[in-house]
């Protein structure tokens, strides 16, 4: 393993054991077996770069391991979305550094260009993507459409986590954002 994946694997470590915010690029650099600091700049152009595609790697690792548990034993839409929103409602302890990592970055964006470009990026990549695999939305047949599916998932993630983050007893259930999202679009449908 050459220093670009021991770093990779250093900042994902120094990502769920320290925060984002709290990691520093000596961090890295003595999670990834003593690499030597300047090969950060080297390999990513920058510590906050690093850190970004360390932490988009476990998100997307945790999406997918989240859609594929969504989709076991799961045959209709309406029960795959249920056993999704309780997959995201109701996160392991485990999945905590990372959603906690996850905020800190984002706080971070509102001060960084460079982070906020990237986080930016991801979500305009993961629409669609979110679109196509909850839904068989193609964004190359309905892109507005496909867009605007993903959008919401999106913010649905989002606000879950932070609600379970803050309050991990009272946050809402998966069963609970279904029933909710079914009042929400029967409104939506009866306005027409």
């Amino acid at each position: 393993m050459g220093h670009r994946e021991r770093l990779m694997a250093g900042a994902k470590r120094c990502l769920e054991e320290r925060g984002y915010a709290r990691t520093t690029s000596r961090d890295i650099a003595a999670a990834a077996d003593d690499a030597p600091v300047g090969t950060i700049n080297y390999h990513y152009g920058s510590k906050e770069a690093l850190l970004n595609a360390a932490l988009m790697e476990l998100v997307q690792e945790w999406g997918d391991r989240t859609l594929h548990a969504a989709e076991q034993k799961a045959t209709t839409t309406a029960e795959r979305l249920e056993r999704l929103w309780s997959q995201i409602a109701e996160p392991g302890d485990g999945d905590r550094p990372m959603l906690v990592a996850t905020v800190e970055a984002l706080a971070q964006a509102t001060r960084s260009p460079e982070v906020r470009a990237q986080i930016a990026d991801a979500y305009e990549r993961g629409r669609p993507d979110m679109a196509a695999e909850l839904h068989g939305l193609d964004a190359a047949d309905d892109a507005e459409t496909a867009r605007a599916v993903g959008s919401v998932h999106m913010a649905l993630i989002a606000g879950l986590h932070l609600q379970w983050l803050v309050d991990p007893e009272r946050a809402p259930s998966g069963r609970e954002v279904a029933t909710g999202l079914r009042a929400i679009a029967r409104g939506l449908e009866a306005d027409g």
